[in-house]
Protein backbone atom coordinates (compact mmCIF):
# COMPACT_ATOMS: atom_id res chain seq x y z
CA UNK A 1 0.00 0.00 0.00
CA UNK A 2 2.85 2.36 0.86
CA UNK A 3 4.46 1.72 -2.53
CA UNK A 4 1.19 2.33 -4.33
CA UNK A 5 0.67 5.63 -2.46
CA UNK A 6 4.24 6.68 -3.24
CA UNK A 7 3.71 5.73 -6.89
CA UNK A 8 0.54 7.86 -7.07
CA UNK A 9 2.24 10.79 -5.34
CA UNK A 10 5.19 10.73 -7.75
CA UNK A 11 2.91 10.32 -10.77
CA UNK A 12 0.67 13.25 -9.81
CA UNK A 13 3.69 15.41 -8.95
CA UNK A 14 5.29 14.76 -12.34
CA UNK A 15 1.99 15.40 -14.11
CA UNK A 16 1.63 18.69 -12.25
CA UNK A 17 5.12 19.83 -13.25
CA UNK A 18 4.39 18.80 -16.82
CA UNK A 19 1.17 20.82 -16.87
CA UNK A 20 2.87 23.85 -15.31
CA UNK A 21 5.66 23.68 -17.88
CA UNK A 22 3.01 23.58 -20.61
CA UNK A 23 1.36 26.67 -19.17
CA UNK A 24 4.71 28.45 -19.06
CA UNK A 25 5.33 27.70 -22.74
CA UNK A 26 1.84 28.89 -23.63
CA UNK A 27 2.46 32.17 -21.82
CA UNK A 28 5.77 32.64 -23.58
CA UNK A 29 4.32 32.09 -27.05
CA UNK A 30 0.74 33.32 -26.79
CA UNK A 31 1.40 36.47 -24.76
CA UNK A 32 4.76 37.50 -26.19
CA UNK A 33 4.36 41.05 -27.49
CA UNK A 34 7.44 43.17 -28.22
CA UNK A 35 5.27 46.31 -28.00
CA UNK A 36 4.48 45.77 -24.30
CA UNK A 37 7.31 45.67 -21.77
CA UNK A 38 6.60 46.06 -18.08
CA UNK A 39 10.30 45.45 -17.45
CA UNK A 40 11.30 48.38 -19.69
CA UNK A 41 8.72 50.63 -18.03
CA UNK A 42 10.12 49.78 -14.57
CA UNK A 43 13.70 50.25 -15.76
CA UNK A 44 12.80 53.67 -17.18
CA UNK A 45 10.96 54.67 -14.00
CA UNK A 46 13.95 53.75 -11.83
CA UNK A 47 16.41 55.47 -14.20
CA UNK A 48 14.32 58.65 -14.45
CA UNK A 49 13.42 59.00 -10.75
CA UNK A 50 16.56 60.91 -9.63
CA UNK A 51 16.22 63.25 -12.62
CA UNK A 52 12.53 63.84 -11.88
CA UNK A 53 13.28 64.71 -8.25
CA UNK A 54 15.53 67.55 -9.43
CA UNK A 55 12.86 68.82 -11.83
CA UNK A 56 10.02 69.32 -9.33
CA UNK A 57 9.44 73.04 -8.84
CA UNK A 58 7.38 75.39 -6.68
CA UNK A 59 4.53 77.62 -7.84
CA UNK A 60 6.67 80.75 -8.22
CA UNK A 61 9.18 79.03 -10.51
CA UNK A 62 6.33 77.35 -12.42
CA UNK A 63 4.77 80.77 -13.09
CA UNK A 64 8.12 82.32 -14.08
CA UNK A 65 8.95 79.47 -16.47
CA UNK A 66 5.44 79.50 -17.97
CA UNK A 67 5.99 83.08 -19.19
CA UNK A 68 9.31 82.33 -20.86
CA UNK A 69 9.85 81.60 -24.54
CA UNK A 70 10.02 77.99 -25.74
CA UNK A 71 7.85 76.76 -22.84
CA UNK A 72 4.55 74.89 -22.82
CA UNK A 73 2.25 74.14 -19.90
CA UNK A 74 0.89 70.67 -20.62
CA UNK A 75 -2.32 69.36 -19.08
CA UNK A 76 -2.72 65.61 -19.60
CA UNK A 77 -5.94 65.15 -17.62
CA UNK A 78 -9.16 64.18 -19.39
CA UNK A 79 -10.60 66.71 -21.82
CA UNK A 80 -13.73 66.81 -19.68
CA UNK A 81 -11.76 67.99 -16.63
CA UNK A 82 -9.60 70.31 -18.73
CA UNK A 83 -12.77 71.97 -20.01
CA UNK A 84 -13.97 72.60 -16.47
CA UNK A 85 -10.75 74.25 -15.26
CA UNK A 86 -7.08 74.41 -16.18
CA UNK A 87 -4.05 76.62 -15.68
CA UNK A 88 -4.30 79.64 -17.96
CA UNK A 89 -2.49 79.05 -21.24
CA UNK A 90 -2.18 75.29 -20.77
CA UNK A 91 -2.29 73.06 -23.83
CA UNK A 92 -4.23 69.82 -23.61
CA UNK A 93 -3.23 66.31 -24.63
CA UNK A 94 -4.84 63.44 -22.76
CA UNK A 95 -2.26 61.08 -21.32
CA UNK A 96 -4.05 58.18 -23.00
CA UNK A 97 -3.39 59.78 -26.40
CA UNK A 98 0.39 60.00 -26.06
CA UNK A 99 2.17 58.68 -29.12
CA UNK A 100 4.96 59.97 -31.37
CA UNK A 101 2.62 61.89 -33.71
CA UNK A 102 0.33 63.48 -31.12
CA UNK A 103 3.27 64.62 -29.01
CA UNK A 104 5.12 66.01 -32.04
CA UNK A 105 2.01 67.91 -33.08
CA UNK A 106 1.66 69.71 -29.75
CA UNK A 107 5.42 69.84 -28.91
CA UNK A 108 7.34 69.79 -32.22
CA UNK A 109 10.70 70.67 -30.63
CA UNK A 110 11.94 68.11 -28.10
CA UNK A 111 14.01 70.84 -26.42
CA UNK A 112 10.87 72.79 -25.48
CA UNK A 113 10.52 73.30 -21.74
CA UNK A 114 7.43 71.34 -20.65
CA UNK A 115 5.65 72.21 -17.41
CA UNK A 116 3.29 69.54 -16.11
CA UNK A 117 0.72 69.41 -13.34
CA UNK A 118 -2.20 67.20 -12.32
CA UNK A 119 -5.15 66.97 -9.93
CA UNK A 120 -2.87 66.02 -7.04
CA UNK A 121 -1.28 69.47 -7.11
CA UNK A 122 -4.49 71.10 -5.88
CA UNK A 123 -6.14 71.21 -2.49
CA UNK A 124 -9.74 71.81 -3.53
CA UNK A 125 -13.23 70.37 -3.67
CA UNK A 126 -13.53 71.25 -7.37
CA UNK A 127 -14.61 67.95 -8.93
CA UNK A 128 -12.33 68.48 -11.96
CA UNK A 129 -9.29 68.71 -9.66
CA UNK A 130 -10.04 66.11 -6.98
CA UNK A 131 -6.83 64.33 -5.94
CA UNK A 132 -6.23 60.71 -6.87
CA UNK A 133 -4.30 58.17 -4.84
CA UNK A 134 -0.72 59.44 -4.37
CA UNK A 135 0.71 56.41 -6.18
CA UNK A 136 -1.64 57.02 -9.10
CA UNK A 137 -0.80 60.71 -9.52
CA UNK A 138 -0.86 61.54 -13.24
CA UNK A 139 2.35 63.60 -12.96
CA UNK A 140 4.43 60.46 -12.46
CA UNK A 141 3.54 58.49 -15.63
CA UNK A 142 3.33 61.74 -17.61
CA UNK A 143 6.92 62.59 -16.67
CA UNK A 144 8.13 59.05 -17.40
CA UNK A 145 6.36 58.88 -20.76
CA UNK A 146 7.51 62.30 -21.94
CA UNK A 147 11.09 61.38 -21.04
CA UNK A 148 10.77 57.98 -22.73
CA UNK A 149 9.52 59.69 -25.91
CA UNK A 150 12.65 61.88 -25.89
CA UNK A 151 11.31 65.02 -24.20
CA UNK A 152 13.86 65.68 -21.46
CA UNK A 153 13.25 69.35 -20.60
CA UNK A 154 10.36 68.58 -18.23
CA UNK A 155 9.47 70.36 -15.01
CA UNK A 156 6.76 69.19 -12.65
CA UNK A 157 4.73 71.36 -10.32
CA UNK A 158 5.65 69.88 -6.96
CA UNK A 159 3.60 72.10 -4.66
CA UNK A 160 0.21 71.39 -3.12
CA UNK A 161 -1.75 74.48 -4.17
CA UNK A 162 -4.88 75.98 -2.65
CA UNK A 163 -7.08 77.43 -5.39
CA UNK A 164 -8.18 80.14 -2.98
CA UNK A 165 -4.64 81.25 -2.20
CA UNK A 166 -2.42 81.04 -5.28
CA UNK A 167 -0.82 83.27 -7.86
CA UNK A 168 -1.56 80.68 -10.55
CA UNK A 169 -4.23 81.84 -12.97
CA UNK A 170 -6.96 79.45 -14.09
CA UNK A 171 -9.45 79.48 -16.94
CA UNK A 172 -12.20 77.43 -18.47
CA UNK A 173 -11.62 76.08 -21.94
CA UNK A 174 -13.59 77.55 -24.77
CA UNK A 175 -15.86 74.76 -25.93
CA UNK A 176 -15.86 74.29 -29.70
Amino acid sequence: MKNYTLFLFITFTLMSFSLMAGDKDDVKTDLLNKNISYKTFLENAVKIEPYRKKRRINVEKFITYSKEKNTIVLDTRSLKNFNVIHIKGARHLSFTEFDVKSLAKIIPNKNTRILIYCNNNFNTTNIALISKSAGASLNIPTFIHLYTYGYKNIYELGSLVSLKNTKLEFEKAKLK
